[in-house]
C-alpha cells in the first residue's frame, strides 16, 4: 500500500498515488550516490557552479509548473507558491556565485612558526529528509551548498509530497547532474533508518517535527553520523510600548498567516507591552478580519487550507482545548465548513500555562497575544518556551533592539519586520528547535572535511 500520494487539501480528493520504494531500489539509490561521490567530489569547481546555473535557470523556466504542483500537494495559494520558486532560484544563484570562494583554503596562523592552512573537501553521500510544508525551498537549502561542496543526495520528502519530489529530480537530471548526484527515494520510515545506518552515508540533514528529529538524532547517534536538524519553533513577537503599532501589526499579519500559518520560524506568540496592548490588539484583529481564505489556485488568495484534513482537526483540538479553559477568542476560533481542510485565521488572548496553546506549537493560522509589563518581562516570556528557533523585536529604538536581541534565546532576531529568509542569511535555532545552519557560508561549512595540513617553518 502507498503511502506517497497528492491528497488536495482544498477538496480532500485523493489525485495521484505512488508506491514506495523496494528494499533493492532504496539500496540502489544509495549505491548511485556513493558512486558518484568518488567522481563529483573530484570534479572542477566551474562544473558544480554550471550545474547550480543550469538547476536555477531550469526552476525559473518552469515556475508556473511547479508552483502549481505544490498548491495541489499542500495548498499553499498560488502566489506564495511561485515565491518559493524565486527564493529557491535565488538560493542556486548565491551558492553558484559565492561557493567557490567558501571552498577556497583558510590560512592559519602558527605560533610555533611554519605555515597551516584548513582545506575543506566533501565527506560524501547525505541523506536529506524534508517536510511538506516549503516542499522545494526546504530541499534547496539542503541540496544547493552540499552539491556545491562535492557532496552527492539522497532526498527522502515528505509523503504528501511525490510530484513536487519527482519535479525535483527530473530537474537535476535534466540539468545534466551526474547520475546518483542527486536521488529521490520514495522510502518508508523503516528504510531511512537503514539509510541512516549505512555506512556509506556520512550525514544526515532532517526539516521537521521535534519527534521525527529525535528519533533521526537517535540512530544517527549510534552510527557516529552528523546530523543538522531544524525542528519546530513557538517564535515570539515583541512589541516593546514605543513600536510603531500599526506597523507592526501588519508585519504580524504576515509573518503569523503567511503559508497558512504553517512555517516552523512564523511569528506564534505575540507578546505586547500593557501601555498598547489594546491599540495592538484592535489593529491586528481588524488586519486579520481581511484575510482572503479561499482557493488556493485563485491568485488573490492569501490564505488556503491546512496541509490535510488530520492538521486541521489537530490544530482545532489544540484551540479547542484553550477556549474550554478560559482563553478568549478576538477572531476566527473554528473550522471553516467545507469539504477541505480550512480554519479560520484565529487569534488566542488571556492563554494560560494550563493550556495546550502556551507550550505546545501551533502549527497553522493561530496566533496567541500575551499582555506583558515591560522589557525584562516580555524577554522572560520570551525566553519561557523549549523552542529557541527566531523571534522579532518592534522598537523604534535601535540600540534598545540591539540590547533586547542579545537576551532572547533563539537562534535568529529580526528588528521591525517578521521572521523571513534569505540565500546569504544563516538559518537555525537552539534549545529544542535544533542543531546546525543552513543557507549563507555557514550551510556550506555543515558537511565539510576541515582538514588541516600543516607545513614546517
Amino acid at each position: 500500500m502507498s503511502t506517497y500520494a497528492v491528497t488536495n487539501p482544498a477538496t480532500g480528493r485523493v489525485e495521484a498515488s505512488y508506491d514506495t520504494a523496494t528494499d533493492a531500489q532504496v539500496a540502489q539509490a544509495v549505491a548511485q550516490a556513493d558512486a558518484a561521490f568518488r567522481t563529483w567530489s573530484k570534479s572542477a569547481i566551474q562544473d558544480r557552479v554550471d550545474l547550480l546555473n543550469r538547476v536555477a535557470d531550469l526552476y525559473a523556466e518552469r515556475r508556473e509548473q511547479l508552483a502549481a504542483i505544490i498548491t495541489r500537494e499542500m495548498g499553499k495559494p498560488i502566489f506564495q507558491s511561485g515565491i518559493e520558486i524565486d527564493i529557491v532560484v535565488s538560493i542556486y544563484r548565491y551558492y553558484a556565485a559565492n561557493g567557490p570562494k567558501f571552498l577556497e583554503d583558510e590560512e592559519l596562523e602558527v605560533a610555533a612558526g611554519g605555515r597551516a592552512v584548513i582545506r575543506k573537501e566533501a565527506v560524501g553521500a547525505l541523506l536529506g529528509i524534508m517536510p511538506w510544508n516549503f516542499p522545494y525551498y526546504q530541499v534547496a537549502r539542503f541540496a544547493a551548498p552540499n552539491l556545491m561542496n562535492g557532496n552527492t543526495i539522497v532526498l527522502k520528502h515528505a509523503p504528501q509530497c511525490p510530484e513536487s519530489a519527482l519535479a525535483m529530480e527530473q530537474i537535476f537530471l535534466d540539468a545534466g547532474a551526474p547520475q546518483g548526484a542527486y536521488v529521490n527515494i520514495f522510502a518508508t520510515n523503516e528504510q531511512v533508518a537503514d539509510v541512516i545506518a549505512d555506512a556509506r552515508i556520512q550525514g544526515v540533514s532532517l526539516t521537521g517535527s521535534e519527534r521525527a528529529g529525535s528519533a533521526v538524532a537517535e540512530i544517527a547517534g549510534r552510527n557516529l553520523k552528523k546530523v543538522v536538524l531544524e525542528l519546530g519553533g513557538s517564535d515570539p513577537f515583541l512589541v516593546l510600548e514605543d513600536a510603531d503599532v500599526p506597523a507592526a501589526a501588519k508585519q504580524g499579519l504576515f509573518g503569523r498567516f503567511g503559508n497558512t500559518g504553517q512555517a516552523c520560524n512564523a511569528a506564534k506568540r505575540f507578546i505586547v507591552d500593557e501601555s498598547v496592548y489594546s491599540e495592538f490588539a484592535a489593529n491586528f484583529a481588524d488586519a486579520v478580519a481581511g484575510i482572503i481564505v479561499g482557493d488556493p489556485t485563485d491568485p488573490n488568495t492569501f490564505m488556503g487550507p491546512l496541509s490535510s484534513i488530520a492538521a486541521r482537526d489537530g490544530l482545532a483540538a489544540q484551540v479547542q482545548d484553550a477556549i474550554d479553559k478560559g482563553a478568549t477568542v478576538l477572531a476566527g476560533g473554528a473550522k471553516i465548513e467545507s469539504t477541505g481542510a480550512y480554519y479560520a485565521p484565529t487569534i488566542l488572548a488571556d492563554v494560560t500555562p494550563d493550556m495546550r496553546a502556551y507550550s505546545e506549537e501551533l502549527f497553522g493560522p493561530v496566533a496567541v497575544l500575551y499582555k506583558v509589563s515591560g522589557d525584562d518581562a516580555a524577554v522572560q516570556l520570551a525566553n519561557s518556551s523549549d523552542y529557541g528557533l527566531g523571534a522579532s523585536v518592534q522598537t523604534q529604538d535601535p540600540a534598545r533592539a540591539q540590547a533586547i536581541a542579545a537576551r532572547l534565546e533563539t537562534g535568529m532576531v529580526s528588528i521591525n519586520e517578521p521572521s523571513g529568509t534569505a540565500a546569504e542569511l544563516p538559518f537555525g535555532g537552539v534549545k529544542r528547535s535544533g542543531v546546525g545552519r543552513e543557507l549563507g557560508k555557514f550551510g556550506m561549512a555543515e558537511f565539510v572535511n576541515h582538514k588541516l595540513v600543516k607545513f614546517p617553518g
